[in-house]
């Protein structure tokens, strides 16, 4: 596949996507090779030191009893995901949040960190976490954080030449949490959309490939569900089905 390139600095011009509307698809390697061929006319691969797959680390964060978890599972509208990502071939750290508007898009901020292992969040952290929190839902996050699970990945990116739309492309997904290990299969990929409508050309290619939106694709809930089978899931059985069993 004949990707042109695109620097990090040329996407975040173009489509940096803090503020979006998110579609996530999980697919095989067919489905997969056939989407590239096609996204390869209209979409710029982000390339960085000579390398276009990048490995991330995430470490996510919830409370004792798993309330973000569980908001989720009971779908919520008003609700947040905290987490912190290391950009291993960048060897950059953020720690990140992300939340729900009104109107369902993603609102993600995030403050660099010094430090690429953070087992606890320090009290910065949490002021920011709360600062993020109370500017979109006008209400404190009175809440404790640990560690709730491990992720790593590697993931590519591509933006749309003109703009205002860019995917990323995960594979190689494992979990761990209490001692719990889960690998997906390296066959299977998800591809995440991100536009302002929810409805961009990256989603159009999917659809002429017979493709659909994966119904409640939170890979931090998946994981966790995966790693603990104790826990209520039922809201992501079908994903969970077609990402790990298919």
């Amino acid at each position: 596949m004949d990707f042109r390139t695109i620097t990090l600095e040329q996407l975040n011009a173009k489509a940096a996507m803090l503020e979006r509307l998110d579609n996530k698809y999980v697919v095989s390697a067919d489905v997969y090779r056939e989407f590239m061929a096609k996204a390869a006319d209209s979409f710029d691969m982000l390339e960085t030191a000579g390398t276009r797959d990048f490995r991330y680390d995430t470490r996510y964060f919830d409370t004792p009893d798993l309330d973000f978890f569980h908001d989720h599972q009971r779908g919520r509208r008003r609700r947040c995901k905290v987490r912190v990502r290391n950009y291993h071939d960048a060897a950059v750290t953020f720690l990140e949040i992300k939340l729900k508007d009104k109107r369902g898009s993603t609102v993600k901020k995030r403050l660099k960190c010094s430090n690429s292992e953070i087992l606890e969040l320090d009290d910065a952290q949490k002021c920011f976490i709360g600062y993020c929190y109370r500017e979109l839902y006008s209400e404190a996050l009175d809440m404790q954080f640990q560690p709730a699970l491990n992720m790593t990945y590697q993931r590519t990116t591509l933006v749309a030449r003109e703009g205002g739309e860019r995917l990323t492309i995960d594979n190689g997904l494992t979990f761990w949490s209490g001692g719990c290990r889960v690998a997906v299969p390296a066959e299977t990929f998800v591809i995440e959309t991100k536009s302002r409508n929810g409805n961009g050309l990256a989603d159009r290619v999917l659809r002429s490939l017979h493709q659909h939106p994966a119904n409640r694709c939170s890979k931090y809930c998946i994981g966790l569900a995966l790693t603990n089978p104790r826990l209520p899931s039922n809201a992501f059985k079908s994903t969970i089905r077609k990402l790990v069993y298919s």
